[in-house]
């Protein structure tokens, strides 16, 4: 069935892990059809967690794409896909890939848990996406549940745009019967699983609490409309179509947050939530067009996908499949797309032809002859499309905002187990970060390894098991070697070094007078010529600064490199025949050598802002752990219920803190690390450093 851009729907499922997000994209299949039976996670059989890393762990590790029909109320079909997105935050990349490419979010709260630390972080990146924003209070059908309580959390940490749907009439085994607030209705459901419900009257003892909800409810959407604010207090009230129009306003604002109930493993409250989604969610239409860029230019252009019939796509995951090889999935901005159509990549300047099409359901794909704007499907092997590339026509090149990923929380130094393997290790690495730009892969010249980066230890462990697994290659992961520095406290004003030798025929003369200094933080490296007269001739001059840089980048204490140090070659002398640049060079370096350990050295270590966000209860044990880091606290605030704690803490005392973290916080404390400065090792570390630098020699 062809639609048109107006009656396409793109949502996608976020919030913290274990709320019920996959179970619900699970249930949405079962009862639109798509699938004729439920799966179950523990199982390992739902359409969403299929890859093998999933099914093992019973989370969601990427983000999957499905897609069913829906009506809305005036009998229209709309087409719906779903990014089910992991609830985990080493997998965040997932989450924010989806959120760019839809219009609306989901956000999954448990109903005994309530708000989460998943619940804020993923929250703050909708507001980045601008997208529309549905609060679902899932697995209701669970005990000791206070509705209230939920919604009191909610709205202390997003204020009173969250605005309740419903409210939940029992719970537990029970759960079947939920009290719509905007219909003023009770809806009660059949517990087969397949959604159907009837409306039925409010009972009298639950009346009272519904006329509050509803009071809130119509106040909010008011509250957003000077005109309809008006009218509240005027009248007492709104007609049925003033509120349409205020809650189609305010969630397409961001003003109001609508909050829906169900137990989405049971099938209860999941179809409000999709007529609710059909009926007042955003299509591609009815946003502003999409801002874009002229390719070499700083020019801003809109695509719109009602003027423009030139296509664009927008490529926001790559993954490689068995038996089909890379598979990237776009999202059309405007115009249509069908295999065989030429673009041009904007990132690489090249031509694409596309080949066949999809639209999936999890693994499972069906192929399509066309994708229109609006819509979200899958391509097969593009020569050099990767994710955050926009692929447009000749005719209107544009290049569309790209993801932006969030930088990475951990570092590990990789090694091949067996030698020759190092070729096929760095092609699996380059492949793993195509698909998941998250996992950085580098190399650290100054130690020589081979550096892999991600958003945490699980997330690490992740990729380096499918690497095994598909490539079937083994390595080993260890703490990165610390990059320290060597630097010097005090002026030495004069270092002489003589470098004579004689051995028959000419022989090798080089002689420096040297003066070393330290510079301020980041001054790097000086050398000031200074020679008088000739002493030491012009020519070999660039031979002692060469020789100096050597020593420095190699160092003199531990072997780390040596900043923020001026050298100034003052005086010297030479031999007619046996000076030359290597003479002047070894010279030169030896007084460094000498002149650097009298000038009182000291090694530098990398310093690294840390942001630490965790519910409040664990206040003493973060704050403990911090300062047995060698941590510097430098404030402290709050973020709804959450705190935060802003400080500094050396590179060497963070091994192992993603799992530390997760261990004191329960799984639920998330940090962000960005390097700041060097600065001074204490004394006694600074001699264990030697120490162990000695040793290992």
């Amino acid at each position: 069935m062809l639609f048109s851009p107006s009656n396409i729907r793109n949502i996608t499922l976020i919030g913290h892990g274990g709320t019920g997000k996959t179970i619900f994209a699970e249930t949405v299949l079962f009862q639109t059809g798509v699938i004729n039976r439920q799966g179950k996670i523990e199982e390992g059989n739902t359409v969403s967690d299929y890859h093998k890393d999933e099914i093992e762990k019973q989370i969601s590790v990427n983000s999957s794409l499905m897609n069913t029909q829906i009506k809305n109320s005036k009998g229209e079909n709309i087409k719906l896909n779903i990014i089910d997105t992991p609830g985990f935050m080493d997998f965040i990349g997932e989450v924010v890939s989806g959120l760019r490419v839809t219009e609306t979010s989901l956000i999954f709260v448990d109903a005994v848990k309530g708000r989460e630390v998943g619940t804020e972080i993923t929250f703050r990146y909708t507001d980045y996406y601008h997208n529309d924003i549905i609060f679902v209070v899932n697995k209701l059908d669970q005990d000791n549940i206070n509705f209230d309580n939920i919604v009191s959390q909610l709205k202390d940490s997003f204020g009173n745009k969250v605005t309740v749907m419903q409210f939940p009439v029992n719970s537990g085994d029970a759960f079947d019967s939920i009290v719509d607030v905007a219909r003023m209705k009770l809806l009660k459901f059949k517990k087969d699983g397949k959604g159907e419900y009837t409306e039925e009257e409010i009972p009298e003892n639950l009346k009272a609490r519904a006329d509050e909800y509803h009071q809130a409810f119509v106040e909010n959407i008011a509250e957003e409309d000077e005109s309809l604010l008006e009218k509240f207090f005027e009248n007492g009230g709104l007609s049925d179509e003033e509120i349409h129009k205020g809650l189609l306003d305010g969630l397409r604002t961001r003003q109001i947050f609508p909050l829906f109930c169900c137990a989405a493993q049971k099938g209860i409250g999941v179809k409000p939530v999709l007529e609710f989604i059909a009926d007042y969610t955003e299509s591609l239409t009815d946003r502003k067009p999409e801002k874009a860029v002229k390719p070499g230019t700083k020019e801003i252009v809109e695509v719109s996908a009602t003027k423009d019939t030139d296509p664009t796509i927008f490529v926001f995951k790559t993954v490689s499949e068995k038996n089909i090889g890379e598979l990237s999935f776009f999202r059309v901005y405007s115009g249509k797309v069908h295999p065989g159509m030429d673009l041009i990549n904007e990132a690489t300047g090249k031509g694409e032809r596309l080949s066949q099409m999809f639209v999936m359901n999890g693994k499972e794909r069906k192929e399509v002859s066309e994708v229109i704007a609006g819509d979200i499907a899958a391509v097969v092997k593009l020569k050099d499309t990767h994710t955050n590339n926009t692929l447009s026509s000749k005719n209107h090149p544009v290049v569309l905002s790209e993801i932006l990923f969030p930088d990475p929380n951990i570092s590990m130094a990789l090694l091949a187990k067996k030698k020759g393997e190092e070729d096929k290790i760095a092609n699996a690495l380059h492949s793993a970060h195509e698909e998941d730009p998250t996992f950085i892969v580098t190399h650290n010249n100054e130690t020589g390894q081979t550096i892999i980066s991600g958003q945490g230890e699980i997330h690490i462990q992740t990729v380096i098991k499918r690497i095994k697994e598909k490539y079937g290659l083994d390595v080993d992961l260890e703490e990165p070697r610390i990059p320290y520095r060597e630097t010097i406290r005090t002026v030495v004003a004069d270092i002489e070094y003589k470098h004579k030798k004689q051995s028959g025929g000419r022989g090798q003369f080089g002689h420096v007078h040297l003066k070393i200094e330290p510079l301020p933080r980041g001054g790097g490296f000086e050398f000031v010529d200074a020679i008088v007269g000739g002493v030491v001739p012009g020519r070999f001059i660039p031979a002692v600064e060469k020789g100096i840089a050597e020593v420095m980048e190699n160092g003199v204490l531990i072997g780390s490199k040596v900043v923020d140090v001026k050298v100034t070659l003052h005086f010297g002398s030479f031999h007619t025949v046996d000076s030359d640049e290597m003479s002047f060079k070894i010279a030169a370096s030896m007084a460094f050598k000498k002149g650097f350990k009298d000038a009182h050295p000291v090694i530098l270590e990398p310093i690294y802002d840390v942001e630490i966000v965790f519910p409040e209860e664990f206040m003493g044990a973060i704050s403990g752990d911090v300062s047995s880091r060698r941590g510097r606290i430098n404030g402290m605030e709050s973020e709804g219920h959450l705190q935060k704690i802003v400080c500094q803490i050396p590179l060497s005392e963070m091994a192992g803190y993603s799992s530390k973290l997760r261990s004191l916080t329960q799984g639920r404390g998330t940090y962000k690390r960005k390097f700041s400065h060097y600065e001074e090792v204490p004394k006694e570390i600074e001699t264990k450093i030697i120490s162990e630098h000695s040793k290992a020699e």
